[in-house]
């Protein structure tokens, strides 16, 4: 198709494919798939899961140059303006897709239909919750076992139990295994008393124990197939999906506090410096005077700044390393509508890289960029300092993410913060001053305009991109 561009990561499917054309999202539902794909439209469930807002809507359109024999229908989806994968997101998100994945299957059984697979990257936030992106997942249901069960528990129980029995960091290991954390890894990696939760137990370590025995052969698998077909009727298959729903909401997890997670409790600003701080980027911000599509709060915290920044912005994304600082992030924003904030985990000094078929099926940090305003408070002493990089490398890196506007933070050596730093560390880091930072700046960023932060020794810039 001249002038199309297939996405890396529609390769696995045969019912269709994402493609662009001219800077827009497009779906292709391929001829194979056209019986399948009526059927789910027109038995109504299409429209029962928007009336739920549990999917995302489309609409059929034609484009020119794009007609090939596998071509049944295009369907334009609602535009999403930032994606986020299952190993970014807290424990709260990850468990929120999952009951929507649950959801969905329940009533897709209700029109008849099924999931045909519960992968996690089929999920994405926007507008402050969790919403189903992949209309061709759904077939019709004829008997037998949900084909997407192990899936399921690899995506989603799987990180959860992890989460809340071991440590919320294994969470990342889905980066590991793009399809999904092996069942026999996670009851090695799980504690015996996770043997003695009877949704762990069956769902995890038996399943596991299962899936060893019968993946031995393929003989077996066959047999086992045919046997579970005959014997799991609709209703077993409910009772199933709904005991896997009563497992994830049971799934629960209290985060003890973190280095991040109280900052704003244990800054050294005082009432009259954060005052002064929120003064001075909202007229920042205000001087943009448009409304910002994608903004980037990176070092968020829990948002405090993310909040002050979605009253300019159709869509804040609140970075921040610490998962502790970003589930109060996400919690606070759920709990209060705020539909304009996504909370998302990022370490920038490891970033979620390209990773997948040939490193393209899931982009990375990088190529994700494109904020036109980027928001760094409090955070460019860390890099520099605690994880020694220069300060023309950080100017370079917001330089590569942002397309606009940059504002930005310096905190210089007599701040009270930086001297902790250096407490325990020799100082070799001569050019770590205000105007070295100014210096770095050249080439990339024209200063508009600085402000000191009341009673404080920080500045502010606002910067425009070169």
């Amino acid at each position: 198709m001249n002038g199309f561009q297939e996405h890396d990561a529609s390769f696995r499917d045969s019912s269709g494919f994402v493609f662009t054309h001219d800077g827009n999202l497009y779906r292709q539902v391929n001829e194979v798939f056209k019986d399948e794909f009526d059927a789910y439209i027109n038995s109504g469930l299409h429209q029962a899961l928007l009336d739920k807002g549990y999917v995302v809507d489309h609409k059929e359109v034609e484009l020119m140059g794009n007609d090939t024999h596998e071509a049944y229908k295009i369907l334009k989806p609602n535009y999403i303006p930032y994606l986020t994968y299952p190993y970014e997101w807290t424990f709260s998100q990850l468990k929120d897709a999952a009951l929507l994945t649950l959801n969905i299957q329940l009533l897709a059984l209700e029109y008849g239909f099924t999931l045909k697979d519960a992968s996690a990257y089929n999920v994405q936030f926007f507008e402050g919750k969790p919403i189903f992106i992949d209309t061709l997942s759904f077939i019709r249901y004829t008997s037998g076992a949900w084909t997407a069960y192990r899936q399921f528990c690899q995506h989603f129980l799987v990180p959860l139990s992890l989460k809340k029995w071991r440590d919320y960091r294994l969470g990342r290991m889905a980066q590991l295994y793009i399809d999904g954390i092996p069942l026999d890894l996670a009851s090695k990696l799980l504690p015996v008393r996770s043997w003695f939760n009877i949704s762990t137990l069956s769902h995890i370590h038996l399943h596991a124990k299962m899936q060893a025995h019968y993946g031995n052969s393929t003989k077996e698998r066959v047999v086992r197939a045919k046997k579970i077909k005959s014997n799991l009727t609709k209703t077993k298959l409910l009772a199933l999906v709904n005991n896997l729903k009563h497992s994830v909401e049971g799934i629960d997890w209290l985060p003890r506090n973190s280095e991040w997670g109280n900052y704003y409790e244990n800054t050294n600003y005082n009432s009259l410096a954060m005052d002064g701080k929120l003064d001075i980027v909202e007229k920042f911000l205000c001087s943009i005077s448009k409304d910002i599509p994608l903004l980037a709060d990176i070092g968020a915290n829990a948002g405090n700044f993310s909040r002050l920044a979605a009253k300019y912005a159709k869509q804040v994304v609140s970075f921040d390393i610490d998962e502790v600082a970003v589930e109060h992030n996400y919690l606070a924003a759920k709990a209060n509508k705020e539909i304009s904030i996504l909370p998302v985990v990022l370490d920038l000094f490891n970033p979620s890289p390209a990773i997948g078929y040939e490193n393209k099926e899931r982009i990375s940090f990088s190529q994700r960029g494109n904020f036109q305003v980027i928001i760094a408070l409090a955070l460019i002493h860390h890099l520099a300092i605690v994880n020694n990089t220069p300060l023309n490398k950080i100017v370079d890196m917001f330089h590569s993410l942002v397309t606009e506007i940059l504002i930005i933070e310096f905190v210089p050596k007599i701040d009270s913060q930086v001297k902790v730093l250096l407490e325990t560390r020799e100082d070799v880091f001569p050019d770590y001053h205000e105007d070295g930072f100014e210096e770095a700046l050249q080439g990339k960023f024209t200063v508009v305009k600085k402000e000191l932060v009341p009673d404080s020794c920080r500045t502010i810039y606002i910067l425009y991109k070169d």
